[in-house]
């Protein structure tokens, strides 16, 4: 099983480690890549903090951020799963977890970035700030970027087990499973379930901070008990074992990945 995982917005600080050797992080065959968004917005942040802080999207408290860049590459690095945070990765507790699970996070989490494609959560990178919504002025936006290195990479990542995709769009548009391995992927929803005091019908929503955490709970379940579904059906099954309540149906076409919907009735 490979989970795809969205990066948190905010990081936690790079510490004191070994700078980062880009040589050593996952998917070597994302390395070229790489190098190429890492110059640029290194350049970008040392050279013009005015024009680097319009370029990230950077409101003027996160004027910080723009220096932070600029010293990546001397920079302290932190295994990935420690430098990010935020609601998802609290409700998954990467830290918190037994021996066996740890290995299985190393194993199958891989975290999509704007700057790195997608790293492992044991990978070591320093704190960094840069979406995959960034339109560098050299490379173009960064999701048009790493869509041709990542089809090349992915699928053979993949392999021929089940891919659970949890990112958020911005993350999904650089990269889509096609053909077979599509069928063997499935996307996640959650949706907040209301019932409506005056008519007594019920009303789903989506709502962004649950969203988050159930799918950090979801994820801490499946490594936690060691449950490795080999497709979309068997993750249903799974997940509902778990004690979720998952919607689901096949894909009506080939080639199409399976869309879960995880309801929830308790906000928490």
């Amino acid at each position: 099983m490979l989970v795809l995982l969205p990066p948190s917005e905010g990081k936690a600080p790079s510490g004191r480690g070994a700078p980062l050797r880009p040589e050593s992080l996952s998917l070597p065959g994302l390395a070229e890549a790489r190098q190429a968004v890492l110059d640029e917005l290194v350049e970008l942040c040392a050279a013009d903090e005015e024009k680097a802080r319009t370029v990230l999207g950077l409101s003027e408290g996160l004027r910080g951020e723009v220096a932070k860049n600029a010293g990546l590459r001397t920079a302290g690095a932190r295994p990935a799963g420690e430098i990010y945070t935020g609601v998802l990765y609290d409700a998954l507790g990467l830290a918190s977890l037994d021996p066996a699970a740890k290995r299985r996070a190393t194993r199958s989490l891989l975290v999509f970035s704007g700057l790195w494609g997608a790293v492992g959560v044991g990978d070591r990178i320093p704190s960094y700030r840069c979406s995959m919504g960034v339109k560098l002025p050299g490379i173009g936006a960064l999701g048009a970027h790493w869509r041709t290195p990542m089809a090349s990479v992915m699928p053979e990542a993949a392999g021929d087990g089940l891919v659970l995709d949890l990112r958020s769009s911005a993350y999904a548009a650089a990269w889509k499973p096609k053909g077979e391995l599509a069928g063997r992927t499935a996307t996640v929803r959650v949706l907040h379930a209301q019932v409506d005091e005056k008519t007594g019908t019920e009303k789903r929503s989506v709502v962004s901070h649950f969203n988050k955490a159930t799918k950090g709970r979801i994820v801490r379940s499946l490594l936690t008990t060691g449950t490795e579904p080999k497709d979309p059906g068997e993750l249903v099954e799974a997940l509902r074992d778990l004690g979720h309540v998952v919607e689901a149906e096949a894909p009506a076409k080939a080639g199409k990945p399976w869309a879960l919907d995880v309801v929830v009735r308790e906000i928490h």
